[in-house]
């Protein structure tokens, strides 16, 4: 199975850009993305059907915010819409489809950078996410959770490691978030094959940052650890460019 995720910052401005052709000169299997910003009426779900893919959509209830959705060449047994949590689920934040024994989630995690309000909100959204997660692994196992997980890491997966290391999307307790997610039981794939390489997904429209490579690698897509073995390629497809972000790309025996 190949999946890509990727926040496309707007399925509009995507598809303007072009991320139809994209789709299907790549053909993978599998498509997660985030931040939509459009309600369901807006998105011309005919483009994916012409292009032979079952799509499932969970916008925000605010027009023009957040969203996730997937898109897939093989029907799902089963599309779940959000964590059983209207706080985070009104701002459409996790879809997931059920394919056999395996799952796959598309979530886009919040961002904290506009103060300290939605800092809060996306903290206590970890801690929901975690206990979805944790509950839902326990009767599927065979998980895959791909996003905008709106966290670096590790200082090798942020331009400027020193400078930001008191910024939203790089703090400590945001940091240690993923370090204790890991150790429940997941693997970071790009990671776990390519443990020096430094390559981003983000890019701020600020400062010509993209051109610069002033970058960060939030978007990820965690396996659980009892498909480590299953795990073939990872990647970042940074030379995509129908958003601020990038594709991350994962192939996986499924």
């Amino acid at each position: 199975m190949t999946i890509a995720s990727y926040n496309i910052n707007g399925i509009r401005s995507a598809l303007r850009k072009g991320i139809a052709d994209w789709i299907q000169s790549t053909g993978f299997d599998l498509y997660c993305f985030q931040e939509l910003k459009a309600n369901i009426e807006d998105i011309d779900t005919d483009i994916f059907e012409a292009l032979s893919y079952y799509n499932f959509w969970f916008p925000a209830e605010k027009k023009g915010y957040s969203g996730v959705g997937i898109i897939s060449k093989a029907k799902p047994d089963l599309v779940v819409y959000g964590i059983e949590d209207d706080k985070f689920d009104r701002e459409g934040r996790v879809i997931r489809a059920d394919y056999g024994d395996l799952s796959v989630i598309s979530a886009y995690f919040p961002s904290g950078s506009s103060g300290g309000e939605r800092q809060e909100y996306k903290m206590s959204f970890l801690d929901a996410f975690n206990d979805y997660v944790q509950k839902l692994i326990k009767t599927r196992p065979f998980l895959i959770i791909s996003g905008d997980y709106n966290i670096c890491h590790q200082p090798i997966d942020i331009h400027d490691p020193v400078r930001l290391k008191n910024t939203s999307g790089f703090l400590p307790e945001e940091r240690a978030w993923v370090t204790n997610f890991l150790r429940s039981g997941f693997t970071d794939s790009f990671r776990k094959l390519r443990p020096e390489q430094e390559c981003y997904s983000w890019w701020s429209y600020r400062a010509q940052s993209r051109a610069k490579n002033l970058g960060w690698r939030i978007d990820y897509n965690m396996i659980s650890s009892t498909m480590i073995k299953n795990l073939i390629d990872a990647d970042i497809l940074s030379d995509v460019v129908h958003s601020d972000h990038c594709p991350v790309y994962l192939k996986i025996n499924s």
